[in-house]
């Protein structure tokens, strides 16, 4: 049967829930064998496609997320809906997870007296920069600092700032109303992928700061995702589509343009895996989404577990952090987030009356 991606996109009814889970899994197991073992410890897939596994899995979270973000945005009755929707999926869970780290995981094994603890700037600095992803800090007060990959408290948020950048992009892109004219946007995410690749060139990429680079790698996962909705009425998921585009992959290994290649396949598989698969696999859906959760709360409980066990293998790692993590996670979901969701459209009611403008989708 032939799968068009427009024909399937329409509802909820897909398996996104379930793959952003392997990938958050993923990510964890990654960051295992650092936290596990110590800055340079080799992690999963590094050697052979050139990035980390959790890389990888990041790149998964990408591309849904631009495909989804940008579905959203085209489909928003009021700005106010997509930004609140945004919002209210991002932060909530966000300054939970900082305040408990500052508050509560900092002064129980900090090496520092309680007192000297709280009265440091750091604290403070941790969590005002951390909230706001403005120039993020991921070291506490005399926390982990023994530890084999030492002081990092939450190295996983590192991402969220690239995420609101590509955010923002979908912003730009829906203002000047290019969801509607899919030409002029095909031809704008041509002029970026130029970009890109202008950026990317030797000589020039090794002038680029760390923090533009890492967005760069990030938002292209992302502009795929845009891509791929855009043309989603002319795109046919098909397991041999990503047999052959995963047969470039190989004979593209260790040539230029690999990466990017890879990107593409790994794209397209994950929205072919997303809506292709059904029957029971869809039942997933109504546990609930703990994957965001789980990634801001796995790289603290992982390092905590080498705080009270010294340092460890990977698997030994993921077998104590992750049952931590995603309990936390289960939490974050029914408490927080769940509701926070819930709450978007009142919170929009209150930013359209005080800031933003109805506007026809």
């Amino acid at each position: 049967m032939k799968v068009i991606l427009g024909d399937v996109c329409g509802d909820r009814d897909n398996n996104f829930n379930l793959i952003r889970m392997i990938a958050a899994s993923a990510v964890l197991v990654s960051h295992a064998h650092p936290i596990g073992q110590g800055i340079g410890a080799e992690e999963p897939l590094e050697e052979l496609v050139g990035r980390s596994l959790g890389w990888i899995a990041v790149g998964v979270f990408f591309a849904i997320s631009g495909f989804l973000i940008a579905r959203s945005f085209d489909r928003a009755r009021r700005l106010s809906d997509w930004f609140t929707a945004r919002a209210m999926r991002l932060f909530p869970a966000l300054i939970v997870v900082v305040l408990l780290t500052a508050f509560v995981l900092g002064p129980l094994v900090t090496a520092l007296a309680v007192d000297v603890y709280f009265t440091n700037t750091g604290v403070a600095t941790y969590i005002v920069r951390n909230i706001t992803l403005a120039f993020l800090q991921f070291d506490l007060p005399g926390v982990f600092a023994d530890n084999p990959y030492p002081g990092a408290i939450n190295g996983s948020l590192w991402t969220l700032i690239h995420e609101v950048g590509c955010y923002f992009g979908v912003f730009v892109i829906g203002i000047l109303g290019l969801f509607k004219r899919r030409i002029i946007l095909t031809l704008a995410l041509f002029a970026y992928f130029g970009v890109y690749w202008a950026v990317g060139m030797p000589g020039v990429v090794e002038q680029v700061p760390p923090m533009l680079k890492n967005f760069r790698d990030l938002s292209l996962p992302f502009a795929i995702g845009i891509f791929l909705y855009v043309w989603r009425d002319y795109i046919r998921l098909s397991w041999i589509i990503s047999a052959v585009l995963f047969a470039v992959v190989v004979l593209m290994h260790g040539r230029t343009g690999f990466m990017e290649v890879f990107l593409a396949w790994l794209s397209y598989t994950t929205f072919l895996l997303a809506y292709v698969p059904g029957g029971f696999i869809r039942k997933y859906n109504s546990l609930g989404d703990y994957s965001y959760g789980l990634y801001i709360y796995s790289f603290p409980a992982q390092q905590l577990a080498v705080y009270l066990f010294g340092s460890m293998l990977a698997w030994q790692n993921v077998a104590i952090a992750f049952p931590a993590a995603l309990l936390c996670a289960i939490i974050s979901w029914y408490v927080i987030e769940s509701p926070a969701l819930a709450s978007r459209h009142k919170v929009a009611d209150l930013l359209d009356c005080m800031v933003f403008r109805r506007f026809s989708a």
